[in-house]
């Protein structure tokens, strides 16, 4: 049986609006193993967000119990939850979150730097991925001189330069055509071939069934699995 990187148990989200409230999550169990290609979908306000931000220590749930490696996060520290989202986690968004005024090396450095890395380890880590990505050409480039993408690229090279236990990916080829888009899901599948844990959320049917398993939510529950 492949590790267990995360258990979620019942875990359920309400927002408060006034005297409205809204619940994004109604009691969800989610699991992630090492090594799992996962895929979530499902309509807007279905709780794909919510989940993904709970999954990854961006948000916190308002019941039910979420486990890193079968240690509670609610037991974590401030500082240590910033440790974990940096290094524990990687992230790839349809927007890409780039720093327009940084090259792409140090963009993808970047984590590296809030981590204590000493410079010329960061350079040099950086460098590898980008080169593994095949932009080893367009280190010194800047966002604006770089193409959708080679800055989607960037943002997956910037995702593994801290040796991540999972990597989330909304939307990652959103923005994209749709022949770029197959070039970055080839990443994608190259990256899970590698031993790497991606976990996307999508309403592209044709990205998702790169996935090893489908997770399907509505309504704040998951419909099937």
């Amino acid at each position: 049986m492949p590790r267990r990187i995360c258990r979620a148990v019942n875990i359920k989200k309400m927002y408060y609006r006034g005297k409205m409230t809204v619940e994004a999550l109604r009691g969800v169990d989610f699991t992630i193993h090492a090594n799992d290609y996962l895929s979530i979908m499902g309509p807007s306000g279905s709780g794909k967000s919510t989940l993904v931000h709970i999954l990854s220590c961006l948000d916190t749930p308002t019941s039910g119990e979420y486990f890193l490696e079968d240690r509670q996060v609610s037991k974590y520290t401030d500082q240590e939850l910033a440790r974990v989202r940096n290094e524990f986690f990687g992230f790839v968004f349809q927007n890409f979150s780039l720093l327009p005024r940084l090259s792409a090396l140090d963009n993808v450095a970047m984590p590296l730097l809030y981590a204590g890395t000493k410079k010329n380890d960061r350079v040099v880590r950086a460098r590898e991925i980008l080169d593994k990505i095949g932009l080893g050409d367009r280190i010194n480039h800047r966002p604006n001189e770089m193409s959708g993408g080679e800055c989607q690229r960037v943002a997956i090279a910037r995702s593994l330069i801290n040796k991540p236990r999972v990597i989330f990916a909304d939307e990652p080829t959103g923005n994209l055509d749709s022949r770029t888009g197959a070039e970055i899901m080839e990443i994608f599948d190259r990256l899970v071939d590698e031993g790497n844990t991606v976990v996307m959320v999508t309403h592209d049917s044709n990205v998702a069934a790169h996935a090893k398993k489908i997770v399907k939510l509505k309504d704040g529950m998951i419909e099937y699995d």
